[in-house]
C-alpha cells in the first residue's frame, strides 16, 4: 500500500484524475480586468435603475405621494419619501409669511429709479439673486427685441401772421408751448429724479408735422364715422383725442387709416368721476385729485392685431431670428401723451370752429370734463392760420430684454403652473403698475420659499416670470410663450398673472371660467384687509364678477396663442377712489404711501390671495377646474352673439337711446358698422341675418353635448377628490390605488387640454396670431375682451357669409372639446 506521504505516480497507460473522486476542481480565479469591472458596475447599475422605475412608482402610489394622497390631500414628494407640509399647514405659511412691512420695502426698491424695457438689467439680477436666496432655482432668458427710446419731441399752437415770406410759405408766431413734462413735486422724490422718462409713445413714429386740428372725442371707430358723417374734413389733420375706453394704439390706427397727420392725447378729468378739481377735490400731492400736469405714456402698438416684437410674429426674437416689416404693426404717423394742463389752449383754440360735442350724440358729451376751464369742446377743425407743430423724434433699436424665470419642480413633469407679473415701467416709479405686483409676486415667492425649507415639495412644476417689455407690447412673455411653445402645449395647466396688484381696494378678475372655482375657493381663504366685520374674507366683500379676457397684460400670450387657461387678478380703484395716475411719474412709491395703499395691507392680502390661488392649482391631487362653468359660460356667450344680431336688426334709434354701461358703450362704440343705418340685407345671396341667426341653433346644440360630458367630468372629478382627501383606499390595496391613479390622471389630462380645443390654427381673420375661437382683444377696443370674435366681426361687418363659416369652425371646436372629455 502506497504511503500517504509517498507522491502519486501516474499510470502512463491510464488518465488518472488528480484529486479524488468526490473533490470539485475550483480553478483559480482570474484578475480581473478594467473592462470586467466597468461591465459589472453597469450592470449592477442598470438593473438597479430597472428595478427602482418599476418600485418608484408603486411605492409613490403605496405611500400616497402622487395622485392619491393621505387625509391632507398633498404628500408630494417621490416614495420613499413623504412630504413635510400638508395642504392646510401650506396655505397657513402662505398667509403668514407675507408683511405689510417687506411688500413696502419692494414697492420702494423697484420705484427708486428709471427701469424702461432693455435698461433694467440690475434689477432683473437683483430679483434673480433673491429669488435664489429663497430655494427658488432662477436664471434670466434673453431675447433681443426691436423698441424705440425718446430722443426729442415738441408741442406748440401757432398763429399765422398776416405777413408772408418770400417764399409763399406762411409766417408763424407761438401763441403756447406746451411742456410736456410733469411737475417737479418737492415730497414726491421720484417726480424730480435728472434721469426721469420723458413723456413720449412706446412705437411711436418720427415725424415733424404741422396742420390744423380737429377734436375726435375718445378715438373710437364710431367717433371717426361720427365725424365723416358729419363731413368734419378730417385728412391732412392732427387729433386730438381723450384717452380712455379702448387701447391708444387703435386711436392712433383709425386716424392713420382716415388721412390724418398726427395724434395728441390727454386725459380728461371728467373721467375721473366724483374725484375732481371741479368738484372741490384738491389736486395731488394735497389731495386725491388728478395732477394737472399728469401725463400718461404707453405703447401705441397695433395690440389688437399681434403682441409682442413686431418683427417676429409668431417666432422668438433671438439674435439671429429673421425680421419682418412693421408697417401693419405699428404707427406710421407721430403721436404725443400730454396732460390736460397743456391740451387746455389747443382745446379753448377750437371753441367757435365747427360743430360742437352736444351736437353730435349723448358719447360725446359722457364726462367732458374742462367745461369749467372755458374750454366747450367744439370738433374744428381750426382755422388754417391756427395750426398745431407736432414734432416726435425716435430712437428705433433692436436691444435686448431680461426675463428672469424662477422654478420649483413637481413630482409630475408634464403638469405646469406659471405665475407672473412684469417688471419695466413708463417712468422711475410704477408704484401700482407694475411694481405692486412686482412686491405681491416676491411676497408670494418668499412664503413659498418657506415652505420649501420645511420640506414641501409642489404636486406639479410652478414656473414664476418676471416679465420684461410687457409695457411695449407684452413683448418679454409673447417671445417667451412663442419660443416653448410645444412645451407650454404639452404640460401647461394654468398661467396667473398679477400686473398692478393693487391700485385700489376692490379686486378685479378676469379668467377663464374654467377657473373659476378656483378663484372662490382662494379668495375664501384669505382674510379682507377691510376687516368691517371680524372674519371677513376678500371672498364676502367681492362683487364676484369675473370678466372675461381680453389683452393689455401678460396673459393674452397664454390664453389666446397657446390656449392656456389664465387668470389676471388684482386690486383695482374705482371712480370714488384717489385718482390713480396711470403710466405718471405719480404713479409713485409716495403716491402709494399716501394715497393707494398707505399701511400695504392690500399688498400683503393680494400676495396670500396669489400665493394660495397657486398652491391650490398646483398641489391638489385633482386640477381644481369646472369643465361645467366653462360649457354654461360658452353658451352665455352664445345668447351674446344673438343679442348682438337682434341689436342690429332693431331701429338705431332704439340702439341710441338704450341704457348701457360703460363698458358696453365702448364696446357699441368700437363696433366697424355704421349704428346711424339700418342693417343692410342682400336679396341675392343666400346667407342673410336669418339664416345665421338660425344656424347659432348648431351651437347651442353642439354646447348640450359639451355640457353632458363636462358635467361627468366634474362629478367624476369631485368623487376622485372625495377618495383622494379622506385616504379611502387602504395602503396594502394596491390594485385599488392604481386605478385610482389613472383615474386621477386621466381626468386631470382631460382638464388640461380642454382650453387648448378651442385653438383654430389658422387664427382670426385679418389677425392670425389669436388663436382662440372664443377670446380675443375686442379688434377696436384692444383691452376689453371680446367673445366668439370671428361672429361678433362678421356681423360688425355685416358678413352674414363668413358669420356662417365661422358657425362651422366654432361647432367644430366644441364638438372636439365634448370628445376630449367624455367618458
Amino acid at each position: 500500500m502506497e504511503s500517504e506521504n509517498e507522491p502519486l505516480k501516474m499510470n502512463k497507460t491510464r488518465s488518472v484524475h488528480p484529486f479524488p473522486d468526490n473533490y470539485i476542481y475550483v480553478p483559480p480565479r482570474p484578475r480581473p480586468q478594467p473592462r470586467s469591472v466597468l461591465r459589472r458596475f453597469c450592470t449592477i447599475a442598470l438593473a438597479s435603475t430597472l428595478i427602482w422605475t418599476l418600485i418608484a412608482p408603486l411605492g409613490s402610489i403605496l405611500s400616497g405621494n402622487w395622485y392619491i394622497s393621505g387625509r391632507d390631500g398633498q404628500d408630494g414628494q417621490t416614495w420613499p419619501g413623504r412630504n413635510q407640509v400638508d395642504q392646510d399647514e401650506l396655505r397657513q405659511i402662505l398667509r403668514d409669511v407675507p408683511s405689510s412691512e417687506s411688500a413696502m420695502q419692494w414697492s420702494r426698491y423697484y420705484t427708486s429709479g428709471p427701469h424702461l424695457a432693455g435698461k433694467n438689467y440690475s434689477q432683473a439680477l437683483s430679483t434673480k439673486q433673491k429669488w435664489e436666496e429663497w430655494g427658488i432655482k432662477s436664471e434670466i432668458n434673453e431675447y433681443v427685441v426691436y423698441i424705440n427710446y425718446p430722443l426729442d419731441h415738441r408741442l406748440a399752437l401757432l398763429k399765422g401772421k398776416e405777413k408772408k415770406e418770400q417764399d409763399g410759405e406762411k409766417e408763424y408766431e407761438v401763441t403756447y408751448e406746451a411742456s410736456l413734462v410733469e411737475d417737479v413735486i418737492e415730497e414726491d422724490p421720484t417726480s424730480g429724479l435728472a434721469n426721469s422718462v420723458p413723456t413720449f409713445h412706446g412705437y411711436s413714429a418720427s415725424g415733424n408735422v404741422t396742420a390744423p386740428v380737429v377734436y375726435v372725442n375718445y378715438g373710437t371707430y364710431q367717433d371717426f364715422e361720427d365725424l365723416l358723417a358729419a363731413n368734419i374734413t378730417l385728412e391732412g389733420k392732427i387729433a386730438i383725442a381723450r384717452y380712455g375706453g379702448i387701447f391708444r394704439g387703435l386711436k392712433v390706427k383709425r386716424a392713420q387709416e382716415l388721412g390724418m397727420i398726427g395724434v395728441i392725447l390727454y386725459s380728461d378729468p371728467g373721467d375721473d368721476g366724483e374725484v375732481t378739481d371741479e368738484k372741490g377735490v384738491p389736486t395731488y400731492p394735497e389731495g386725491p385729485a388728478r395732477q394737472p400736469s399728469s401725463v400718461q405714456r404707453g405703447s401705441t402698438q397695433f395690440l389688437s392685431v399681434a403682441p409682442g416684437d413686431p418683427t417676429t410674429p409668431g417666432y422668438p426674437s433671438k439674435p439671429e431670428a429673421p425680421r419682418r416689416p412693421v408697417e401693419t404693426a405699428i404707427p406710421s404717423i407721430p403721436s404725443l401723451p400730454i396732460s390736460y394742463a397743456d391740451a387746455l389752449p389747443i382745446l379753448k383754440a377750437l371753441n367757435g370752429h365747427g360743430p360742437k360735442a352736444k351736437d353730435f350724440n349723448q358719447w360725446w358729451t359722457r364726462n367732458t370734463g374742462l367745461g369749467y376751464k372755458g374750454v366747450e369742446y367744439n370738433i374744428g377743425p381750426t382755422p388754417d392760420d391756427v395750426v398745431v407743430n407736432l414734432y416726435n423724434e425716435q430712437e428705433y433699436v433692436y436691444t435686448p430684454i431680461w426675463n428672469v424665470i424662477g422654478v420649483i419642480n413637481g413630482t409630475i413633469p408634464d403638469e405646469v403652473v406659471v405665475v407672473g407679473n412684469h417688471r419695466d415701467a413708463w417712468v422711475a416709479g410704477g408704484a401700482g403698475d407694475p411694481n405692486s405686483g412686482s412686491a405681491v409676486l416676491n411676497e408670494a415667492m418668499r412664503a413659498f420659499g418657506e415652505a420649501l425649507k420645511r420640506g414641501w415639495k409642489p404636486r406639479r412644476t410652478v414656473v414664476f416670470a418676471s416679465w420684461d417689455g410687457e409695457e411695449y407690447g407684452l413683448v418679454g412673455s409673447t417671445e417667451w410663450v412663442e419660443e416653448y411653445l410645444p412645451w407650454l402645449k404639452h404640460a401647461s395647466v394654468a398661467y396667473v398673472n398679477t400686473d398692478v396688484g393693487v391700485r385700489g381696494k376692490r379686486l378685479a378678475v378676469a379668467a377663464s371660467p374654467i377657473l373659476n372655482k378656483v378663484i372662490y375657493t382662494a379668495t375664501s381663504l384669505v382674510g379682507s384687509a377691510n376687516q368691517t366685520r371680524p372674519g371677513q374674507t376678500v371672498y364676502d366683500l367681492w362683487d364676484k364678477k369675473i370678466k372675461t379676457m381680453g389683452s393689455g397684460s401678460d396673459f393674452t400670450a397664454f390664453q389666446d396663442f397657446a390656449g392656456i387657461p389664465s387668470i389676471d387678478i388684482g386690486f383695482d380703484n374705482d371712480r370714488d377712489s384717489p385718482v390713480y395716475h396711470y403710466h405718471s411719474n405719480y404713479d409713485s412709491f409716495h403716491w402709494m404711501q399716501k394715497f393707494g395703499d398707505p399701511d400695504f395691507l392690500y399688498h400683503r392680502t393680494m400676495a396670500q390671495v396669489l400665493g394660495i390661488l397657486v398652491a391650490e392649482i398646483a398641489n391638489l391631487p385633482v386640477i381644481p377646474f369646472g369643465a361645467e362653468d366653462y360649457a354654461k359660460a360658452l353658451a352665455e356667450y352664445v345668447h351674446k352673439v344673438e343679442d348682438k344680431l337682434d341689436a342690429y336688426l332693431i331701429p338705431p334709434a332704439e340702439v341710441l337711446s338704450a341704457s348701457v354701461t360703460d363698458e358696453e358703450m365702448f364696446e357699441l362704440r368700437s363696433s366697424t358698422r355704421n349704428i346711424s343705418s339700418p342693417v343692410s340685407v342682400s336679396t341675392t345671396s343666400k346667407h342673410t341675418p336669418k339664416t345665421f341667426r338660425k344656424s347659432l341653433t348648431r351651437l347651442h346644440e353642439a354646447l348640450q353635448t359639451l355640457t353632458y360630458h363636462a358635467y361627468h367630468l366634474d362629478l367624476l372629478a369631485d368623487e376622485l377628490r372625495h377618495i383622494s382627501e379622506n385616504d379611502e383606499i387602504p395602503w396594502w390595496d394596491l390594485p385599488r390605488k392604481i386605478r385610482h391613479h389613472c383615474a386621477v390622471r386621466k381626468a386631470n389630462t382631460k382638464y388640461k387640454y380642454l382650453e387648448r380645443s378651442f385653438l383654430y390654427e389658422e387664427g382670426l381673420d385679418n389677425r392670425p396670431w389669436f388663436k382662440h375661437v372664443v377670446f380675443a382683444p375686442g379688434l377696436w377696443t384692444g383691452y376689453s375682451g371680446a367673445v366668439f370674435p370671428g361672429l361678433m366681426e362678421s356681423i360688425d361687418q355685416e358678413d352674414w357669409t363668413n358669420a356662417e363659416r365661422w358657425v362651422d369652425i366654432i361647432e367644430s371646436r366644441i364638438l372636439n372639446a365634448a370628445r376630449g372629455i367624455e367618458a
